[in-house]
Parts: C-alpha cells; structure tokens; sequence
C-alpha cells in the first residue's frame, strides 16, 4: 500500500491510526483545520501534515494531488456538541466535506476510501441490537444526519463511479486519551484511576453502551481497507467490540487498579440519553465476508489501557 492520507488527521482516532499506520511501515498524511493540535511527540517526525478545510474542494482537491494519495481514510468531521452549537458549519464540514473527499478520489483515481459511522446514526427508539439491516434514520442532532448522508454517498460513488467505499459503523470508542463526550466515562475510569485521582461520573450503575478499543478501532480500518473487493456484500458493515454495563465496568477497574476511587452518580439527563441508545451490535456481516474479530474485551482493554499510561506518562498526564 501507498500513501496513506487521514482526514481529521489530528483528532483521536487519526492520530492513533498514524500510529497503526506507521507500525506498518506505510507512510501517512494528516489533512486537519489550522486550528488543531499539532502531532504528537511520538509521531510528529515520522509525518506529513497539511493543514486545510473539508469544506473548500479545492483544497481537499490539492492535497490529494500533491500528496499522490493512494488511500483514503475519512475520519474528519465535527462532532456532536460542537456540530448542534453550529450546524451550518457541521453541514459544511461533515455533509460537503465527504462529498469532496469522494469527488477528490473520482477525479485522481485513488485507492480505497474508508470512512467512519457509529450507533449515534440509529437515533432516539432504536432496537436494543443493532446492525446493518436496521435502517432506522430518526437522527436527533445533525452530526448523526450528516454521517446517514455519508454513508448514502459513498454507496452512490461505489455504485455510479467504482470509487472502493467502506464504512465501519462503531460503537462508541474507548482508549486512552478519550476524555470528552458522553462515552467517555470507561476511558475516565482507567485514567484517572491510574494516576491516583478520585474519579466521580454522572452515569447509573445500570447504564449500558457497546464499546470498542482504540486499538481495534484501527486494526478494523485497515482489515477492512485490505479485504478483497469480491468478499465485500455491502459498503457499511457494523463493528462491535463489548457491552457492559457501567457498574460492571467499574468493577472490573478496582479489580485490576488496587485502590482505584470510582463512583457513580445518576445524572437523570444523561441516563435518558444512554436509555435511548442500542446496547448491542451484531458485526456477523463483517465476520462472514472479511474475517473481523474484536481482540479486546474490557479487562484486556483495562490492561492495555494500563500498560499505555504507565509507559507514557508525558502524553496522559
């Protein structure tokens, strides 16, 4: 494989999928807005980044073409909070950002495009299990409307133009270094945890998410990127990694982090929304066609997670 280019290239999942990408010996683009972060240490001599908007064709056009980008890893988009505090710009961003991204491998002729979902798509009253066959579009904040038109596109690019769209539809993410959104909470657990801090969260006991691990998230991308074309069904394959619920989740956190201080605190706006999530995904699709198989359920996350801390101290202080 070639070049490999990662929009959103500075935001969570970007940077560990550089990482990933690295570890493999390929070489990496991050394409992200002047105002993110910079690379972090590990990884800042080792790629290239251009700065630019999603939003402007020409500039998602340019860094294709200079860069000669073989591969497309579509990661870049506002997220929920930001996006509802200002959905013309999350339009802008998500909805013509993606369509510039499939007009930019139409027009250059690149290789895959993989791009990223997740369960916010299914929306308020979803089914408890989830999967590619629940075609349940009842998007509540622009960011899940955006992501339902991406996925929409790519399978018209797939079918109209040949371009090789594949989508991941995830569960919420957890790693270390996640420390925002309503998901956040396993990835708090662990941290703070580990560095000794009182860790207090507004979830129930009984609150219960699909999870997967940063370190599956990109093996998945790039199991998904490498599947031969003949095996794929579909262009949007769920992805599951576990599901419990957060009292079982802290638990399993003072069983592996000796006098870790975790407690839980009902917060009834936020059960509500944890209420009206899916608890279970069914990746047998991704199973059948292209092999996918999680390597991480909690307590191996928990360790990894653990290990990750311990040995980089400077990035998750």
């Amino acid at each position: 494989m070639g070049r490999n280019l990662v929009t959103g290239g500075l935001g969570y999942v970007g940077r560990n999928l550089a990482r990933h990408l690295l570890e493999r010996g390929e070489e990496v683009v991050l394409f992200d807005v002047p105002s993110a972060s910079g690379p972090p240490e590990d990884i800042r001599d080792s790629v290239r980044v251009v700065r630019g908007d999603l939003g402007r064709l020409t500039e998602v056009l340019e860094v294709v073409r200079t860069q000669q980008v073989d591969c497309i890893y579509h990661l870049g988009a506002m997220i929920s909070m930001p996006a509802e505090a200002n959905p013309w710009a999350a339009y802008d961003a998500n909805a013509n950002g993606t369509y510039h991204v499939l007009e930019a491998a139409r027009i250059f002729g690149t290789g895959p495009v993989l791009f990223l979902t997740g369960i916010a798509t299914y929306g308020p009253g979803a089914p408890e299990t989830v999967n590619e066959d629940v075609f349940q579009s009842n998007p509540s904040q622009i960011y899940a409307a955006t992501k339902i038109f991406g996925e929409r596109l790519g399978e018209y690019y797939h079918h109209r133009f040949g371009i090789e769209f594949r989508c991941a539809s995830l569960p919420a993410i957890c790693g270390p270094g996640r420390r925002e959104g309503l998901a956040a909470y396993p990835s708090l657990m662990v941290h703070e945890s580990v560095r000794g801090r009182l860790c207090r969260l507004p979830v129930e006991d009984s609150a219960r998410l699909p999870f997967i691990y940063i370190r599956d998230v990109t093996r998945c991308l790039t199991m998904l990127r490498d599947a031969e074309s003949s095996k794929l069904q579909r262009r949007v394959y769920s992805i599951n990694g576990f599901s419990l619920t957060a009292g079982d989740m802290a638990e399993a956190v003072r069983r592996l982090v000796p006098g870790a201080r975790i407690e839980l605190l009902a917060d009834e706006r936020i059960a509500g929304l944890v209420r009206n999530m899916p608890k279970y995904v069914d990746d047998s699709r991704a199973r059948e066609d292209w092999g996918w198989r999680s390597e991480y359920d909690w307590d191996t996350t928990v360790r990894d997670f653990i290990a990750t801390l311990e040995a980089h101290p400077d990035l998750y202080p």
